[in-house]
């Protein structure tokens, strides 16, 4: 049964921007595509073409058209006039990703109907809105990009939970856990403190109201990890939360000092840095959870850095590989690199270390890789050093 939708946009207009947002582009990415794909022999883009076209304004010519149908991988008749209307309506007018090639027609369809009715969502509708978040946490789009997408899914899981039969309250509540602090940590990457610091929160609360300790636990830790969003004490504070809960692995208290050691760091507290640090090793010395991003070293190396060790942060990260993926959290270490060897008065390594890590953060969107590279002040050269001693 056809869903009884109506929008203000044609057909066209609304599968054209459900098929970009599902990419996790933007329309200055679909423009850079369309311009790639165009070549020299193709017509030019018109000012604010995507705009224009997902707004229903103008129609794409013949020349555009096949061109979008070419960059999207799809047929003309699918993109203009296709079947899937219904589906192309609900993602429109929710925002949610409609991702390509993730679910059937009919699956799509089923989930469009229990959005009119938030009471027929079920165990079906869980597993759909847990797969769309697994395809949006890819290492290849921009923070802020991320962030966008989630928002809506965030705002159709909180519909369906209120409403849905209450086999799927549960596990809808704890999806909406993992979306608001996957939004949060992307807030932080894209620079948005104040949304990193709001969407933990927002995290936090839904984590609690599971009633399960163990996802709470990792809201906290999520909400320590925001070193750059947050003040150092708001860090303790979390830490130290995270692993005094029960019920919770020994590894917890783990991944919780070293956040803690860094918030230490960032205050000037050696003793207590130096503290959870070595606890840290002592725990690790009986085998511990190893976390995804930043390796110990580099996180280590970053509270030295902070406390005024800059040569017992490099001897740290030396022989310490960049991650490959995702590229805005290699930018942001190759970014922590810059300044150790920075402080260090390494100019020569600095500056290149430096010039990678700020090509990488402006393709990446990696905001707070950019803004540690301004804490990057790098030394006169040797030559103008001996003048002024002379």
């Amino acid at each position: 049964m056809p869903l009884m939708i109506t929008i203000d946009v044609p057909l066209w207009a609304a599968r054209l921007r459900a098929l970009r947002r599902g990419r996790l582009w933007s329309r200055r990415d679909l423009e850079e595509r369309l311009t790639e794909v165009a070549g020299e022999t193709e017509p030019g883009l018109p000012a604010d073409a995507v705009r224009a076209w997902e707004a229903g304004e103008r129609r794409p010519d013949p020349g555009h058209a096949e061109l979008l149908c070419r960059v999207f991988g799809v047929d003309e008749a699918d993109l203009f006039v296709g079947p899937q209307s219904g589906t192309t309506l609900w993602h429109h007018l929710t925002g949610i990703p409609l991702v390509p090639g993730l679910f059937p027609e009919e699956e799509e369809e089923r989930v469009g109907r229990a959005i009119e009715r938030p009471w027929r969502a079920d165990a079906g509708t869980v597993g759909y809105f847990e797969r769309v978040l697994d395809a949006c946490a890819v290492p290849h789009a921009r923070p802020a990009d991320l962030a966008a997408a989630l928002r809506p899914v965030f705002a159709g899981i909180e519909a369906f939970r209120h409403d849905a039969r209450p086999s799927a309250r549960g596990p809808l509540l704890t999806l909406a856990t993992r979306d608001a602090e996957l939004i949060s940590g992307m807030e932080h990457e894209a620079g948005d403190a104040p949304g990193a610091r709001a969407w933990s929160d927002r995290a936090i609360r839904e984590a609690r109201e599971t009633g399960d300790p163990l996802i709470e636990v990792f809201a906290l830790i999520q909400r320590a990890e925001l070193v750059d969003a947050a003040e150092p004490g708001e860090i303790v504070e979390a830490a130290v939360a995270a692993r005094e809960r029960t019920g919770v692995p020994a590894e917890v208290g783990t991944l919780s000092r070293r956040r803690e050691a860094r918030a230490h760091a960032l205050a000037g507290e050696v003793e207590l840095c130096h503290r959870c640090l070595e606890e840290c090793l002592e725990e690790c010395a009986e085998g511990c959870l190893e976390e995804p991003g930043e390796t110990r070293a580099e996180l280590c190396a970053g509270c030295l850095v902070d406390l005024g060790r800059p040569g017992d942060a490099i001897e740290l990260l030396e022989g310490e590989p960049a991650p490959a993926t995702p590229a805005y959290l290699a930018a942001y270490v190759l970014a922590r690199k810059a300044h150790a060897y920075a402080e260090a008065h390494e100019r020569d390594q600095a500056a290149d270390l430096a010039r990678q890590a700020l090509s990488l953060a402006r393709r990446a969107g990696a905001a707070r890789a950019l803004r540690e590279l301004v804490r990057v002040h790098l030394p006169p050269p040797a030559a103008t050093r001996r003048r002024v001693l002379v």
